[in-house]
């Protein structure tokens, strides 16, 4: 089985690239999902600006690599059944916790779009909606703190995510046949 670990920058495509995996067979872990989890127990509304609150939290108290920590059973368990694409790998200790501990079952794959490109996105998107300069202060915050770039630049595979979805979705399909078949 197989570990994919989607990285990228915000509005890259992460999140639609890991539903288009999930419908082929593969089971999605969305890292976020731990942001969303710890704000609905504070009682805090998703926004940017609380997200951001939390995730610089959780890594203060588990390390720039908590996301892989807090995530690992839930890979570990998922991973019995069948291969698993994570949705958000963020940081550099993310990636050398799980390299480390997945050698290499874990396939790093990059979904790459240029800036303007995701500030689009990120502005039209219905979900977390971000204006354009929250969209570039979060890509300094997670380069310059979350240490994001390390991960992007060490991706075993690279998507361009420059057009439609159905571009997107043709490359998804055609990468998962691939890793089913590498097996």
């Amino acid at each position: 089985m197989k570990v994919i670990a989607l990285v990228g920058m915000p509005g890259a495509g992460k999140t639609e690239a890991s539903r288009m995996f999930s419908k082929n067979g593969f089971i999605r872990i969305r890292f976020g999902d731990i942001t969303d989890e710890k704000l609905r127990e504070l009682g805090l509304p998703l926004n940017e600006e609380n997200e951001r609150k939390v995730r610089e939290s959780l890594r203060k108290q588990y390390g720039m690599e908590a996301y892989a920590v807090l995530n690992l059973s839930r890979i570990d368990e998922n991973l019995k059944k069948d291969n698993v694409v994570v949705d958000g790998l963020y940081s550099w200790e993310e990636y050398k916790f799980l390299k480390s501990y997945y050698k290499e079952q874990l396939v790093v794959v990059a979904i790459s779009s240029a800036p303007a490109t995701r500030y689009s996105r990120l502005c039209e998107r219905a979900d977390r909606p971000l204006n354009y300069d929250n969209a570039v202060s979060r890509d300094y915050s997670e380069i310059e703190n979350i240490n994001k770039a390390g991960p992007i630049v060490m991706a075993d595979i690279t998507l361009l995510n420059e057009l439609d979805l159905k571009d997107m979705e043709k490359q998804v399909k055609k990468l998962s046949l691939e890793l089913r078949a590498d097996v």
